[in-house]
């Protein structure tokens, strides 16, 4: 694979924001001011400069892309966040949310493919390849069979489910015009296609994957284990909790012929720099260590932001928070928000929080076939949401080596969501019992990584060795108690949406639009962005990109 020259570092791209907004000017205002850069406020600010919009981003950090951002230490370069991606690269109506963004900004994505990860189990370990052919080592004969029965029941209804592309979804009724007219033949088409028995499944897209598994009378405990696990890798929740739809969704991208993962050649950063790059040439401002105290409220409607300095950035027509509900809630003033909607918030149930392990290491001795995704299961009974069960590693430089200095890899381990904040909770970051806690709860992250680099690796050989918290992630990504996200259950919870009890106040990201990942947040943006201009302007733009 042929890989290009790094990327330059993210703080010089962004240096003409590095010390937050322009304080010469005594009055900074904007059509639309989005608070936070993660993936999904990027897509909605820059969809909205593409719209023709005067749009300002404010993100706390020194960097932008929330939980997407990358840091550099000692010349090794980590991903934050997000590490296992497909669709980057796609193009038309079925397309990655992500993908139809960039589409939409003209920008491209130069990555990396590969279709296989490494699997580590109770009964063994395999290789496990993407794609309808392939099974797992230690299935028998039963999972096989019913493996291959729900890739043939689910694979029909993808087509059902990803009929509307994301980019034509709006939060208002002007839908009618650019998503449902628009896409009338292909929706009616696609059900069709699936005969009465198929129409019948694609009624449960919103209700929870397992009951598709129930109807399928699929039994087998490697299968149900796997599925769950496939779950919580996406949304946080298991396959009692999670919708059909994304799960249908994640089938289409992962168990068709010839499909693959991709990996950005270089990380994470090239998906926030090719954001902020479709903001900036579309007119688009980002403001860095710029820190949102409170969204400004007159005559009941949102007008504005009250940054840290005391600068007011007023906003003519719209403010979105990319922050999670529970913290854009803390950013409002008591008064002006309904006791229902605080109570409705509050009472979203959470996903746990994470530990992470960062290490920058020697690559002599290492072998050559190490391969990026790593996946460690310790105990099936215990369940996979289980805390200090699961262990995903992701080694992006085997795939993009100028990740790391010349001959080293660099690596990111982690509890996705499972570690409890109560632990960490009130604990001071410089004690010893502090670094004491960190040393205890990151040692199956350490069991895990040796057993999955192999023979050559030793802790000792590490140049960078970094633990990080549930507090960690609380700091550095703003997320209240360090939060994953909503933990909402198909069927029984829902989110609470974009749009919010005060007029011109709306929300983006994975507290929005189900699932976790970067498609569902790029989704919510979309969707934002979308509902801010004109039917017009909006069907413009999807004849643009011939979607």
């Amino acid at each position: 694979m042929a890989m290009m020259m790094a990327a330059p570092n993210l703080v010089r791209c962004y240096s003409s924001y590095r010390n937050g907004v322009n304080k010469s000017k005594s009055k900074e205002e904007a059509d639309v001011v989005v608070i936070g850069s993660g993936v999904g406020g990027l897509c909605c600010a820059s969809l909205l400069a593409r719209y023709e919009q005067d749009v300002v981003v404010v993100e706390s950090h020194d960097q932008p892309g929330g939980a997407a951002h990358s840091f550099n230490i000692k010349g090794y370069n980590f991903d934050s966040g997000p590490s296992l991606f497909s669709g980057l690269q796609s193009r038309g109506p079925q397309a990655n949310p992500l993908a139809q963004v960039l589409d939409a900004l003209g920008e491209s994505l130069p990555c990396a493919t590969y279709d296989s990860w490494m699997v580590y189990i109770p009964e063994g370990e395999f290789l496990s390849r993407i794609g309808p052919t392939e099974f797992f080592k230690y299935a028998g004969p039963d999972a096989v069979h019913e493996w291959r029965k729900l890739l043939d029941a689910v694979l029909p209804l993808s087509t059902a489910a990803m009929a509307l592309p994301p980019l034509s979804i709006r939060g208002d009724l002007g839908v009618v015009s650019t998503a449902a007219a628009r896409y009338a033949p292909s929706l009616l088409k696609s059900f069709l296609q699936l005969g009465p028995r198929g129409a019948l499944g694609a009624t449960k897209l919103l209700r929870p994957f397992s009951e598709i598994l129930d109807d399928l009378q699929l039994k087998d405990p490697f299968i149900r284990n796997w599925i769950d696990l496939l779950a919580f890798l996406l949304a946080g929740v298991k396959a009692n909790a999670v919708l059909s739809a994304e799960m249908v969704y994640m089938f289409a991208e992962w168990y068709k012929p010839g499909c693959c993962l991709e990996y950005p050649l270089h990380g994470s950063a090239a998906i926030v720099d090719a954001l902020v790059r479709g903001l900036e040439k579309f007119g688009g401002r980002i403001y860095l260590q710029s820190h949102v105290e409170e969204i400004v409220v007159e005559n009941d409607r949102a007008i504005g932001v009250k940054l840290r300095s005391g600068q007011f950035i007023r906003a003519k027509k719209a403010v979105v928070s990319n922050a999670s509900m529970w913290d854009t809630l803390k950013l409002l003033p008591k008064e002006v928000v309904p006791k229902s909607y605080s109570d409705r918030i509050n009472m979203t149930p959470q996903c746990d929080s994470f530990m992470h392990l960062h290490l920058g290491f020697d690559a002599e001795g290492i072998r050559s076939d190490l391969g990026i995704h790593h996946i460690v299961v310790n105990e099936w009974e215990r369940g996979v949401d289980a805390d200090q069960n699961v262990v995903l590693i992701s080694i992006p430089s085997v795939l993009s080596p100028n990740l790391a200095p010349p001959g080293k890899h660099v690596l990111h381990a982690y509890m996705p969501g499972t570690e409890p904040f109560e632990l960490w909770e009130g604990l001071d970051r410089r004690s010893a019992e502090y670094r004491n806690l960190k040393a205890e709860r990151s040692e199956v992250m350490w069991r895990a990584v040796e057993r999955a680099v192999g023979q050559g690796f030793s802790r000792e050989k590490c140049e960078v060795k970094l633990v990080g918290s549930p507090l960690t992630h609380e700091r550095f990504l703003r997320r209240k108690r360090g939060t994953y996200g909503p933990a909402v259950e198909a069927g029984r919870d829902s989110f609470p949406g974009h749009s919010t009890p005060i007029p011109q106040l709306y929300c983006c990201g994975d507290s929005t639009f189900p699932g976790i990942g970067v498609p569902a947040v790029a989704a919510s943006g979309a969707i934002v962005a979308n509902s801010l201009v004109s039917v017009s302007q909006h069907s413009q733009l999807l004849d643009a990109i011939g979607i």
